[in-house]
């Protein structure tokens, strides 16, 4: 379900081909080049051809349909005429990219000049002419109230087109995941937080997927069935991933261990893709014990693709799993405080990190109280890996609507807070303090995911896919 399909096919003129000989077969070469490219990326491409004509048109919009590609390419190859692409658009309805790309740098001019045949050399001067249809179909395409987006160069030697293709996949990549996406939502919010609710049919409206909700009391009941031997193999995969620490008390790790075999066995009845949970507990000590033990475990799947936010936080669970997807990380974070001296933010939380992106090794440490919380048991202490970084918040709006949030920052060293929790610091280019208000006025909730890597831009363009407005702070 995760390897998306990609439609591609190129337009030209029919009344062309016998009045400029070869211009058709250099013309279907360059759309089957097109084509080997989109191969490289991980996609099944559907490679139509060469449409020509308003019949052609129609039915590679049903081939599409039928083969139900994710997005499609749209080579331009020469000037063609807009009847030639609405019915292929129409009929597919999914995002369509306009390629209006030149063969070369330029034309050779002097050898042009010197062809000495008009005829040919009108031939030679279309195949150059990609550029020249583009407003027509924009003019249609926006009459039609089709959304489209461009990626203009050339088809040869040119890094910015191909980089600008492999986003859009990406993003398609993407959607396709969060459509498919299973998200377990265990528990209950964490009483007073009004910022985190969300509405769940939203959700499901705009990335697709399903939700489960999972009682808390499943969780236990598999904890109880976890084996001696099933905790062992456990421990040694927590002692490979994390560093623990002396201070670990071994029952509490083992209580951690069983929980994370209870956790994976979760996630394998309900084919789970990501989970928001949050369980604060009235007395029942079956409960109690699972809920205060699920960091280890809840890390773990964090770091299998199977992104876990803390206090039930459903609108950063997708957040997560979309920087997940991306191949980014997404660990769960919040502000901490504000170094005004050295201009970075401190950014972290209890619970779940994402052990992928770290710097270095995972700490695990214990803690005799979990703050604001119930109990006490094992936690995680990590910093994000030195270097480019992404925050990404998916924000719920007054008027019922989504809307991406998104800046690109650097994880840089420096003295942490060495509390058990994730602590990272961040510098902006707009300046911590500038960076706080900026973020704050689009009234975002109080957790974000942060990722390793800019991906403003590909984020900007799964906002476009999904019909969601996408603003970048910095």
């Amino acid at each position: 379900m995760s390897k998306i399909r990609v439609g591609l096919f190129g337009i030209g003129l029919k009344a062309y081909w016998e009045q400029f000989d070869g211009l058709e077969k250099r013309l279907k070469e360059y759309v089957d080049q097109v084509a080997e490219r989109l191969n490289l990326y991980s996609a099944e491409t559907i490679n139509v051809g060469l449409v020509d004509t308003p019949e052609l048109a129609f039915a590679a919009g049903d081939r599409f349909k039928a083969e139900d590609v994710d997005i499609i390419f749209l080579y331009v190859t020469t000037y063609a005429l807009s009847s030639t692409v609405l019915p292929v658009v129409r009929k597919a309805k999914v995002p369509v990219i306009i390629l209006n790309l030149t063969p070369l740098s330029r034309i050779d001019y002097t050898s042009f000049n010197q062809l000495n045949n008009r005829t040919t050399m009108t031939g030679e001067w279309l195949a150059f002419c990609s550029a020249c249809p583009v407003p027509e179909i924009a003019n249609v395409f926006k009459r039609s109230k089709i959304p489209f987006y461009q990626i203009t160069g050339m088809l040869e030697g040119d890094g910015h087109v191909w980089d600008e293709v492999e986003q859009w996949i990406d993003a398609a990549r993407v959607k396709r995941t969060m459509y498919y996406n299973r998200l377990g939502v265990m528990g209950n919010y964490y009483n007073g937080m009004l910022d985190i609710y969300t509405d769940l049919t939203l959700q499901c409206a705009v990335f697709g997927g399903h939700i489960e909700i999972i009682e808390v009391d499943h969780l236990s009941a598999m904890r109880e069935a976890v084996t001696d031997e099933q905790t062992n193999e456990k421990l040694r995969e927590i002692n490979t991933w994390f560093d623990v620490q002396p201070d670990c008390p071994e029952d509490e790790l083992v209580r951690a261990a069983k929980t994370a075999v209870a956790l994976d066995q979760l996630v394998e009845t309900y084919q789970l893709g990501s989970l928001a949970y949050y369980h604060r507990g009235v007395g029942n000590a079956a409960n109690e014990n699972t809920m205060t033990s699920v960091i280890l475990g809840n890390s773990l799947l964090t770091g299998h693709n199977v992104p876990v936010a803390g206090e039930y936080e459903i609108k950063n669970a997708q957040a997560m799993k979309i920087m997940d997807s991306f191949g980014a990380g997404g660990s769960f974070t919040e502000y901490y405080a504000m170094d005004y001296e050295d201009d970075v933010v401190l950014m972290g939380h209890d619970g779940p990190c994402h052990p992928r992106i770290a710097e270095g090794k995972i700490k695990v440490k214990p803690l005799q109280v979990y703050h604001g919380k119930v109990g006490n048991g094992l936690s995680v202490e990590m910093s994000v890996s030195h270097g480019p970084v992404t925050l990404f918040s998916v924000v719920e709006t007054g008027d019922g609507s989504l809307f991406f949030l998104v800046a690109e920052g650097e994880s840089v060293a420096g003295p942490i807070l060495e509390i058990g929790n994730t602590n990272s610091r961040y510098k902006f280019q707009i300046g911590a303090r500038n960076f706080v208000e900026a973020w704050n006025q689009q009234g975002p909730a109080h957790h974000c995911a942060i990722g390793k890597g800019r991906l403003a831009s590909r984020l900007k363009k799964l906002g476009d896919i999904l019909g969601l407005q996408t603003v970048q702070v910095c």
